[in-house]
């Protein structure tokens, strides 16, 4: 439509050229445009300055304020905080909450990966740390026997949610879905660990997080990692390395 003439006029114009004329609108002086582009790098940068702030900032806050303190109590309420985040999230695959049915497929790799760890973990124990080596088991038996069913049920799976659910979904957009997110995963899981005290628990943890944040990308099952999880959890608990990873222990470092 020709701007300021007649509907009429505009409509016989159309009828002659076979072009209809769009009528802009006028020009305000207080819009600008935004690229896109810019708007996509500004939410990455918010996501990765939020990234830092959760799992290294805040992480560093809870290793001075609350050292020595069990983290379950945290673990479960940002547990149940993560899988209402989760549900609500668009996009979000909700099988990945649990999805047993691919544990077989993965049971092999898991075993053989585990067999080779103990081996190495126990003959590393006995070489520096004789002393250490399967000391919870003999010496506090029934201490050892309650780690082995509590821990698993009370503290890896909300980590697995946290470290891996939680992760994945959210931070996908900075870190992709392939080997940056592995490592995104494996680092923050691994230094908040640092509230243990220890740089060695935080080393070992970097490892293990590669190793189930690699098995979360493959199997999208938390059910299945989370059992891989536990079990590298109660060989460190079994072969003597316990206290590097137990709150108590934080006090006296």
């Amino acid at each position: 439509m020709i701007r300021g003439a007649p509907r009429s006029i505009s409509v016989r114009v159309w009828q002659m050229t076979g072009k209809r004329s769009i009528r802009q609108p006028p020009e305000c002086p207080f819009t600008h445009y935004v690229d896109p582009v810019t708007i996509r790098q500004s939410g990455k940068a918010y996501l990765a300055g939020e990234y830092v702030l959760l799992f290294f900032g805040l992480a560093s806050v809870y290793a001075v304020l609350f050292r020595g303190t069990s983290p379950i109590p945290f673990l479960l309420v940002l547990g149940l905080a993560v899988v209402a985040y989760l549900l609500r999230s668009s996009g979000f695959d909700r099988a990945s909450l649990w999805r047993r049915e691919t544990f077989r497929s993965q049971a092999r790799s898991i075993a053989v990966l585990w067999c080779l760890a103990a081996v190495c973990l126990s003959v590393t124990v006995a070489l520096l740390r004789p002393n250490l080596l399967f000391a919870l088991p003999r010496e506090n038996p029934l201490i050892w026997a309650l780690v082995m069913v509590l821990y698993p049920l009370l503290s890896v799976y909300p980590q697995e949610l946290i470290f891996r659910g939680f992760v994945f979904q959210r931070y996908a957009p900075v870190f992709g879905e392939g080997t940056r997110m592995v490592a995104a995963s494996a680092v923050a899981f691994g230094f908040v660990h640092i509230a243990f005290g220890s740089w060695l628990s935080v080393a070992m943890t970097i490892v293990g997080g590669w190793i189930f944040a690699t098995r979360y990308r493959r199997t999208q099952s938390l059910f299945t990692v989370s059992v891989e999880h536990a079990l590298y959890g109660m060989l460190v608990f079994t072969v003597g390395l316990g206290q590097y990873f137990y709150h108590g222990a934080a006090v006296g470092t």
